[in-house]
């Protein structure tokens, strides 16, 4: 698998967009579901269905990596008023979509390395890389603090 780490976002003409849509995440498990339904009644609004059912998988899979691995402490118990939150965004061009998710942490994100088919955990990267067209990270800049890890989709042209 490519390791697409430390890329940016493909060029793609912020005029061009046609629609956007995006949520904010409480620091909870919860979050995963809610990411999901969210995702799924944009989706349906935007009549992307030809790859529904891959943007929903990754939207979880980026979801439940920042979670797990870039908010602070155990996420059930991080759920306070100040408590950093994970900010999903969809962002959908002609014959393209973007999922973004945005979160407090610094890390890098890193597939791993694993021959243990069997493992419960592990797969994220790995499934977003296998479903969507490309993925890749950026630091945020400026204010905002933390990352983006993102992925690109491909739609059909509207016939």
């Amino acid at each position: 698998m490519l390791k697409p780490l430390r890329q940016g976002l493909p060029p793609l003409d912020p005029a061009a967009v046609s629609s956007a849509a995006s949520c904010a995440l409480p620091a909870r498990y919860e979050a995963v579901r809610e990411s999901r339904k969210f995702t799924r009644r944009t989706l349906d609004q935007w009549d992307v269905g030809e790859r529904f059912d891959d943007i929903c998988l990754v939207v979880s899979e980026l979801v439940t990596n920042a979670l797990r691995h870039a908010v602070p402490g155990e996420p059930e118990h991080s759920a306070g008023p100040h408590a950093p939150a994970v900010r999903l965004h969809l962002m959908r061009w002609t014959e393209r979509l973007v999922c973004a998710v945005r979160d407090p942490s610094h890390g890098t994100p890193a597939p791993r390395d694993s021959d243990d088919f069997s493992a419960e955990s592990g797969r994220g990267l790995f499934l977003v890389d296998s479903f969507s067209d490309s993925w890749g990270w950026h630091p945020l800049a400026g204010a905002l603090s933390g990352k983006v890890v993102w992925a690109l989709f491909r739609l059909q042209p509207a016939e």
